[in-house]
């Protein structure tokens, strides 16, 4: 890979994700650390990402946000290390199903954390608690992977939004939460991304 890799991030924000998949590339990048309100607002970082949001990547002239969509794209950097299930495997159809289910997830949560009352499961992106809750633990329940049989970008991505939610409380401490998680956030990869963007603080 030629183009400069730079990753933009607060390490106090879910672009923890993001990070943690770059080390399990092992691509060389920058890392540009924005402060909240300040430089994460600044109209240099607009032009990058207009939202003023973190994580973004910028890899030569493409910028990529969203952390599904870094992970992807990233894997797709370096085929030889595996990181997604071949293109038009049932695992790749895996790999996109779970991957996007971060996104109903992160609704629940968000309505959760906030102290919003939870709109009709009919108008929900989400459904209902319950259902959505039950369908992740059964998807990781007794499996070490989520598409295939090695880890991918999904396992990453899943897990780590699974290990953020068990520590605000947001999700229950299911076991087959607690030993997803477990089993990959002891990757080599994840212990060095958690060593450059140090401890999250606890819940009050």
């Amino acid at each position: 890979m030629s183009a400069a890799l730079t990753f933009y991030t607060n390490p106090m924000s879910r672009a923890r994700v993001a990070r943690w998949m770059l080390e399990e590339t092992g691509l060389p990048y920058q890392t540009e650390i924005l402060e909240y309100g300040t430089s994460m607002k600044a109209p240099a970082y607009r032009a990058i990402n207009p939202m003023g949001k973190v994580p973004a990547i910028r890899h030569g002239d493409t910028v990529v946000t969203e952390n599904a969509a870094i992970c992807m794209y990233l894997a797709d950097l370096v085929p030889e290390k595996k990181l997604a299930p071949p293109v038009g495997s049932a695992a790749r159809g895996s790999y996109y199903r779970w991957i996007s289910f971060m996104g109903p997830l992160e609704q629940l949560m968000v309505a959760k954390s906030t102290g919003g009352k939870l709109p009709d499961p009919g108008m929900a992106g989400f459904g209902t608690e319950e259902d959505l809750v039950q369908t992740l633990a059964g998807a990781v329940e007794g499996r070490d992977h989520l598409a295939g049989d090695s880890f991918t970008a999904a396992d990453l991505l899943v897990s780590a939004y699974i290990g953020w939610y068990l520590q605000f409380q947001l999700l229950p401490a299911l076991p087959a939460f607690t030993r997803f998680v477990e089993l990959h956030r002891n990757r080599p990869a994840a212990a060095r991304a958690n060593e450059l963007d140090g401890p999250i603080p606890e819940r009050a």
